[in-house]
């Protein structure tokens, strides 16, 4: 069999490049606003080390007035003690002269004084200057969780982008000729040859959706697991006829669209899969041309499909069909989904397949055929994983073992003492870990990575301190919150923290329930619940320092989050995180799966408070918020606040003494 050079014309409808046109606009108008926040961001962070060294000149020269006042004061009393001797020789020898003397002190007290009023001036200055650092901090956290989610924009418009490049329409006309077997009639000939023409026009579209896609050099060499697919939706024969020496010729136009398997876009991107959860495949019946350039596979088509079926006559040039191809050749349908079926040896676990959340096993689900990650989770058992090459129906055993590590501990049951709720602890075993900015993905603070060993055990909240608990301490002491009793409590609004006069730990500008972690919180807001239920339990209760809060969020874990580098979807409440909550308001505690220390809401929900280092004026507050970037709910990631701050996005947990 010999083929002619194929004649190609492909004209890709307007609505397409519009689309396509709009979507690229998109992402550079993202871009570009990437590219500003980020130059203002590099800004702040260039103000601040300026303002943070100047801060410690100004500390450095209070300092020196400091040691100097000690001197002065020394020197002052010694000129007392001169003088106080000189008079009460001049009571004996009133001739004695004690000018010097009396000049000497005076001179000593005034240099005492002026020095003392120095002190008072660099301590406002200190004052005025921390604040400037303070309102520095919070604009540029609020910068910097406003360019993360620009990035999280753009990486959504990149996979809309590549799926409407992948779902362009556009017309083909192809000239095809062959040469007629001995064997076979002329309308036989004529079916195979427009059938051939069929699937060289295809896989031709599919190449122009793949030379014309904006990132192809990033998808082209994951083609083949692209799951790439065309719909053919009109064909005719513009014209067709036989040589004297067995050749049909045929010419035919179809027009097409191209699709790709959603699923996979993320994977083409190299982006986390929650970026495609909200997408499904458009078409259920597609024709799937394979990667080879010889085609002769069996092909399946959706309806409409229509070319020239009437023989042995060729019918007239462009005269239209509507009998679908493959009815007439009668050949068998490919399948593009099969069914996978998963079982385990336990209950309660969590599937996950490439990155998304399924439920639990027993589960049987459609997947598109190729290459998955299964994954089947449950707290207390080592992770069961498995890649698979899904080409038929399949079933999948897994068999998840415990997790004998000392890693895993149980909640402590919520207790009640003197009729005060105890929030539930958990066992937090010794150890050791490496602390800071392990993969390389976060802020210069988070470096260098540090070894730390903890030598003892100690008990930690199992979830943050809840509303109602907090109620409990403010209605049997009396307590009023700093927000209550200030300026209110801070919010975001387009990126930036406002603060609200109304808003306060009972009202934090969201519906919420007592069970609910409560925010709106300083530092001291904080401390003060511990001081109280430490007197009120006979327990020693305080702030988790950085050490024991990031050993505790990683909790024998290597990965940004304790149970992976990428946050998925729907597995913690943050920005742009796939929860319910997601970018509205804080959830109720323990809303998610508990890491492998048996603890809640380690990623996301609420920043939380740590103990404050001795000698340093400002906080820590770890753990991301429902309203912050994923790549800001890391185990590493440090914002570092004054003590005074509060915000609807703010709560704490606690910690307490074995």
């Amino acid at each position: 069999m010999r083929f002619a050079p194929l004649s190609l014309l492909i004209s890709l409808s307007l609505l397409s490049f519009s689309a396509v046109s709009q979507d690229t606009n998109t992402v550079t108008a993202i871009e570009n606003d990437i590219t500003l926040k980020q130059a203002d961001f590099d800004s702040f962070t260039e103000i601040l080390n300026k303002h943070l060294k100047d801060e410690s000149q100004q500390q450095h020269q209070l300092d020196l007035l400091r040691a100097r006042s000690t001197k002065l004061e020394k020197e002052k009393n010694q000129a007392l003690d001169a003088m106080n001797a000189l008079y009460r020789r001049l009571i004996e020898d009133p001739s004695l002269d004690i000018s010097d003397t009396k000049l000497r002190y005076q001179n000593a007290v005034d240099s005492h004084k002026t020095n003392k009023e120095d002190i008072a001036m660099q301590l406002a200055s200190i004052s005025a200057h921390r604040k400037d650092i303070e309102k520095i901090r919070i604009d540029r956290h609020a910068l910097l969780n406003t360019l993360e989610g620009l990035k999280e924009q753009k990486n959504t418009a990149r996979v809309e982008r590549l799926r409407n490049e992948f779902n362009r329409d556009g017309t083909l006309e192809i000239q095809n000729t062959i040469n007629c077997k001995r064997t076979e009639t002329l309308a036989a000939c004529e079916q195979r040859g427009q059938h051939l023409g069929m699937q060289k026009a295809t896989k031709r579209f599919l190449d122009q959706v793949f030379a014309n896609l904006t990132e192809i050099r990033l998808v082209e060499p994951k083609r083949n697991s692209a799951g790439a697919r065309v719909q053919v939706l009109n064909s005719h024969v513009v014209n067709s006829g036989f040589s004297g020496h067995g050749n049909y010729d045929v010419n035919l136009s179809v027009t097409m669209r191209g699709d790709a398997n959603n699923s996979r876009l993320c994977h083409l991107l190299n982006l986390d899969n929650r970026f495609c959860s909200e997408y499904s495949s458009s078409f259920q019946s597609i024709y799937s041309p394979q990667q080879s350039s010889n085609f002769t596979g069996n092909v399946r088509f959706s309806d409409p499909v229509t070319v020239s079926t009437t023989y042995p006559e060729i019918e007239k040039k462009s005269q239209t069909y509507n009998k679908p191809v493959v009815n007439i050749l009668n050949e068998p349908e490919i399948d593009y989904t099969h069914e996978l079926t998963l079982r385990s040896n336990v209950h309660d676990d969590e599937v996950f397949i490439d990155g998304v959340s399924y439920g639990s096993t027993r589960l049987s689900v459609q997947l598109p055929v190729g290459i998955h990650d299964i994954e089947i989770r449950k707290l207390g058992y080592n992770t069961f994983k498995k890649i698979i090459n899904l080409s038929k129906a399949q079933t999948l055993k897994a068999r998840l073992v415990k997790n004998k590590s000392h890693l895993v501990s149980k909640p402590i049951v919520e207790t009640q003492i003197s009729n005060i709720s105890v929030p539930g602890m958990v066992v937090i075993p010794a150890g050791s870990f490496e602390m800071g900015d392990i993969t390389g993905n976060g802020l210069a603070n988070e470096q260098p990575v540090t070894k730390k060993i903890l030598s003892d055990s100690f008990d930690m909240n199992a979830k943050e301190v809840s509303v109602s608990q907090y109620n409990s301490f403010a209605v049997e002491t009396n307590y009023v919150t700093e927000a209550e009793s200030g300026k209110g409590c801070a919010y975001y609004l387009n990126g930036e923290p406002v603060w609200e006069p109304s808003l306060n730990w009972k009202n934090p500008g969201y519906e919420q329930e007592d069970d609910f972690p409560v925010v709106c919180l300083t530092y001291n807001d904080a401390k003060a619940y511990a001081d109280w239920l430490s007197s009120t339990t006979n327990n020693e209760f305080r702030l988790p320092n950085e050490v024991e809060w990031e050993y505790a969020a990683r909790a024998g874990t290597t990965t940004d989050y304790s149970w992976s580098n990428d946050i998925g979807s729907n597995q913690a409440n943050c920005g742009w995180c796939g929860s319910e909550w997601s970018n509205k308001s804080s959830s109720p505690v323990g809303s998610f799966s508990a890491n492998q220390f048996g603890l809640y809401d380690m990623v996301g929900n609420v920043w939380e408070w740590t103990q404050k280092t001795a000698g340093q004026s400002d906080v820590a507050v770890r753990g991301g918020a429902w309203n912050f970037a994923p790549s800001l709910a890391r185990a590493s990631t440090r914002l570092i606040l004054s003590t005074d701050f509060r915000a609807n996005y703010i709560g704490f947990r606690l910690v307490k003494e074995r």
